[in-house]
């Protein structure tokens, strides 16, 4: 029993990375069918894309976003104190939430399109693709209750494979649909609307798709949660469902006000600078660079401290439940560390390559793509940070410090976008010093609690400086190839492909040369035993 904790605790990292790297690959297929899309809606369809995409993020995070986290989290805590009845308990009474609150707000949605587009975002257009995405919001209810279950159990390969399955589908169904919208529509008065709304078409049927290959998964379990059902259990549903609500609850709150801050960018700025005199389409055209394109290309790297962020909090409830507080104390350190070991690197090298990764990737080498780019790469590092440090208070039992520090954050995010835009009549440029200093207050919010609860204090120099100092140095080294290639080739693909491969390989080079990661933390690393092994013959 002892070696299979151990196990178990020691596996965390591996799951974690499991689960970001299937969180890169949906990215990066996120950012491959964006590109054509982006070019069969152009700007404005986009905008009224990202703008019902907002408005369903949000209601999804109200509804059943955070069910994953509260079901694992639970299962995981059962499991662990021999309680298997009660994990089978909280699967149910998970259905069963996520059905009610799903159901409710996807009807919401239906029938109030209208009026939240018109009225609160000031975006009539961006009414009908919220309709047809609405209904997912009740597939992902019942669909993250399964991840969940997995998840709690320490297996992440279900909700790896089910969001490499969704997200291949929506691609798919989303540049075709938007396509063939956009031409049947021709005729109609915004035909830029019909193609987001082909757009949206695809999130629905990307979720069917994860929902069936989950639920065959699930009744492959089906014999597992037969034994759980007679298994020992100590509470009654009454108890699991309260339970539930109350772990539920916070991690939906912390959620909503951490995620609040792009619907209320979208809101602001179009309220605002219709009061400017901008219309529709040029509010649209702008918030499509915004979040379509800057916004879009920065959330890939994030998706690693996403993912490993979930697959920490099962594992730091494990810890907690057995008094180990070195234990939980490490899984921080190296989630931490190997979040950041990947996440500033990439914040350089966007903020290096910003002008030619913009017009690599969506063929747009305008200068305003370029400087939005720039100016907000650091956002990488601090919306990383901020979400392990979010999914770090979640597992020690301070959600209400989570939701608290996201609420202070927006409320100083809102002044700040309002002076941006109504004062400094800053436009678009404004929304991305908002998004930068929204997590970065987050940031230093958490990390006061997290010391103070747990006496911790992250390690710097080899964590943020090293890795600093080396992103810079390959960034900075990547420009300058870049240049090299571009003046021989004068290819920008060829150039920036180029430019990233060497940097890539010089970071870690340098990594090495600084010691910045020991041997220790090499093994716990996924590869890291590979990558010690060719460091060794590096250093030869």
């Amino acid at each position: 029993m002892n070696e299979t904790k151990k196990n178990t605790g020691s596996n965390y990292l591996v799951q974690g990375s499991i689960l970001a790297a299937a969180g890169i690959i949906v990215r990066l297929i996120g950012l491959l069918y964006k590109i054509p899309m982006t070019r069969i809606l152009g700007n404005e369809g986009i905008g009224y894309y990202n703008t019902a995409y907002e408005i369903y993020n949000i209601g999804l995070i109200l509804s059943s976003y955070s069910l994953p986290l509260a079901v694992s989290k639970l299962i995981a805590k059962k499991e662990e104190e021999g309680l298997r009845g009660d994990a089978g308990r909280v699967f149910r009474c998970g259905i069963a939430v996520g059905v009610v609150t799903g159901g409710l707000m996807t009807a919401l949605l239906l029938f109030g399109a209208n009026h939240i587009a018109s009225v609160i975002f000031n975006s009539p257009g961006s009414a009908l693709p919220l309709k047809v995405m609405a209904p997912t919001i009740l597939v992902f209810a019942v669909m993250g209750v399964f991840r969940g279950y997995f998840q709690g159990h320490g297996n992440m390969i279900p909700t790896s494979v089910s969001q490499i399955i969704e997200q291949v589908v929506h691609a798919a169904v989303s540049i075709w649909a938007s396509y063939d919208f956009m031409r049947r529509f021709a005729a109609a008065d915004n035909p830029a609307s019909y193609g987001a709304a082909g757009g949206t078409l695809g999130t629905l049927i990307g979720a069917l798709a994860a929902f069936l290959l989950l639920a065959v998964l699930m009744i492959q379990e089906r014999d597992n949660r037969r034994m759980e059902a007679g298994m020992e259990a100590e509470s009654d549903y009454s108890q699991i469902m309260k339970l539930l609500l109350l772990t539920f609850a916070p991690i939906i709150l912390s959620q909503f006000v951490y995620q609040l801050s792009g619907s209320v960018d979208n809101s602001m700025f179009g309220l605002i600078m219709g009061g400017k005199g901008y219309s529709e389409k040029e509010r649209m055209f702008l918030l499509g660079i915004y979040g379509g394109k800057y916004r879009l290309l920065t959330n890939v790297p994030v998706a690693i401290a996403s993912s490993l962020g979930a697959s920490m909090i099962p594992s730091i409830v494990m810890s907690r439940v057995r008094g180990e507080k070195s234990g939980v104390q490490d899984k921080i350190y190296m989630t931490i560390k190997f979040n950041m070991l990947l996440a500033i690197p990439c914040a350089c090298g966007m903020f290096f390559l910003a002008s030619p990764l913009m017009r690599f990737i969506f063929g747009d080498g305008t200068e305003m793509t370029g400087q939005i780019l720039m100016m907000g790469a650091s956002a990488v590092i601090f919306f990383s940070l901020s979400t392990v440090t979010n999914a770090v208070l979640q597992g020690i039992d301070l959600m209400r410090k989570s939701v608290t520090h996201s609420a202070i954050s927006l409320g100083i995010h809102v002044v700040l976008v309002y002076i941006m835009l109504e004062k400094l009549e800053l436009g678009v440029y404004g929304l991305v010093i908002g998004n930068v200093t929204f997590a970065l207050v987050v940031c230093i919010l958490n990390w006061r609690a997290i010391g103070k609860t747990l006496s911790y204090r992250q390690e710097v120099k080899t964590t943020f400086l090293l890795p600093l100092i080396a992103s810079v140095l390959m960034g900075a080294a990547a420009r300058g190839i870049y240049e090299g290639v571009h003046a021989l080739l004068h290819s920008n693909a060829a150039a920036v492909l180029c430019a990233a491969a060497c940097g890539a390989v010089l970071y870690g080079v340098l990594l090495m040369l600084m010691h910045a990661v020991t041997e220790e933390e090499l093994k716990k690393m996924p590869l890291g035993r590979t990558i010690l092994r060719l460091g060794r013959v590096i250093r030869r």
